[in-house]
């Protein structure tokens, strides 16, 4: 055996440096929240979940959100649906890969289809993972707007898909007591384009983009989507197994454009937070409340304030996380998309504050959980 010669010792101990060096930035511990800034996983890897979703379980929070690639190509999927863990919320573990794309090009779920928002729930009869999506089919751009779910035993996959549609075919909305008639939609003399477009999917069932999904305090669930070209917010309520859809469904904020849903429940109270219709351009919030899931939902404006407001800080809302633990504690998730280079798309998370039944959204730099300590 050779000895070392002085060199090699050399370039061995600056490797050790440079391996140590490494390790230690990759083990470092977040200890905040710092909105639109580069957030590494335990790799070291910016976080890949995005228009993510979350999902809190046995001391565990799962944050489940689409996984990009570089470039352009990014805004289509091209691996699948993404999963990180986390005990505090700062600090995330890459999990992989929970719902793969397939390889089959008539796969309703082909690689390069479009797969966005993900949310997963968990069904306690079932004992199953119930994943949901916005799914735009392979080479059809946005006209498929179907719906799609697959189900998984482990929190972290891997998921099945089990189909994609559309929702509610050959049903009727379902309207609040008091509904006025003339609120009602008539599929023999539609009175808007809202309406038009409602009549026209009755058939096939409604269009579904944009979403979310939320069960409700006695298991319930359900799935709110933009639907009728982005025009009105459907609620709709989920089978008992959460993976179809009943037929009962309410329309939301008809007529206005509405996309990005998230919705959350604070004291009896049901609400909602969205963003306009301006591509991947930001545009300012708004918020509904309701005292019924189906409704009437009441729309109250904008809920960001100060700089930045009227275009919600460069983001656009995801998700609405209850922190586990902490009384009046909801984080507004929200995304600034970069559909030029779709990986470095950065996550916008900021505390919710409340005054009485309004919500209030301000931009901060860097924030911890103690803040809602205040």
């Amino acid at each position: 055996m050779k000895p070392f010669t002085l060199p090699a010792i050399l370039k061995l101990f600056l490797t050790c440096i440079v391996l140590t060096t490494i390790t230690s930035v990759c083990q470092a511990q977040q200890k905040a929240f710092y909105p639109g800034q580069l957030w590494p996983d335990n790799n070291g890897v910016h976080i890949n979940a995005h228009g993510g979703g979350m999902l809190y379980n046995k001391g565990k929070y799962y944050w489940f959100g689409e996984h990009k690639v570089e470039g352009g190509a990014g805004n289509r999927a091209m691996l699948g649906v993404h999963c990180y863990s986390s005990t505090d919320l700062y600090n995330w573990k890459d999990e992989g890969i929970a719902l793969s794309v397939s390889n089959d090009p008539a796969s309703d779920i082909a690689k390069g289809c479009i797969l966005e928002r993900p949310k997963v729930i968990y069904n306690k009869k079932t004992k199953k993972y119930v994943m949901w999506f916005h799914l735009e089919l392979l080479d059809k751009g946005y006209a498929a707007a179907r719906a799609g779910v697959a189900t998984a035993d482990k929190i972290t996959g891997p998921y099945t898909f089990i189909r994609s549609y559309r929702p509610n075919p050959g049903h009727l909305p379902f309207y609040p007591p008091g509904t006025p008639e003339n609120e009602k939609v008539n599929c023999n003399k539609p009175q808007n384009e809202a309406d038009s477009i409602f009549c026209r999917d009755l058939p096939g069932g409604q269009m579904a983009r944009d979403m979310t999904v939320f069960v409700d305090d006695d298991g319930k669930a359900y799935h709110i989507f933009s639907s009728e070209e982005n025009l009105t917010l459907d609620v709709a309520e989920l089978t008992a197994d959460y993976t179809g859809h009943t037929g009962k469904f309410s329309r939301v904020y008809i007529g206005h454009q509405t996309e990005a849903p998230a919705v959350f429940k604070r004291n009896g109270l049901y609400y909602m937070i969205g963003s306009g219709c301006t591509g991947w351009a930001p545009n300012a919030a708004r918020w509904f409340t309701a005292k019924n899931i189906f409704g009437p939902w009441t729309y109250h404006g904008n809920p960001c304030t100060g700089p930045g407001a009227n275009i919600t800080f460069g983001g656009q809302s995801t998700y609405i996380l209850p922190v586990a633990g902490k009384k009046d504690a909801f984080i507004f998730m929200a995304d600034k998309w970069t559909p030029k280079n779709a990986i470095d798309g950065r996550y916008l998370w900021l505390p919710i504050v409340f005054d009485g039944n309004d919500i209030k959204i301000s931009w901060k730099d860097n924030w911890t959980l103690d803040e809602f300590k205040k």
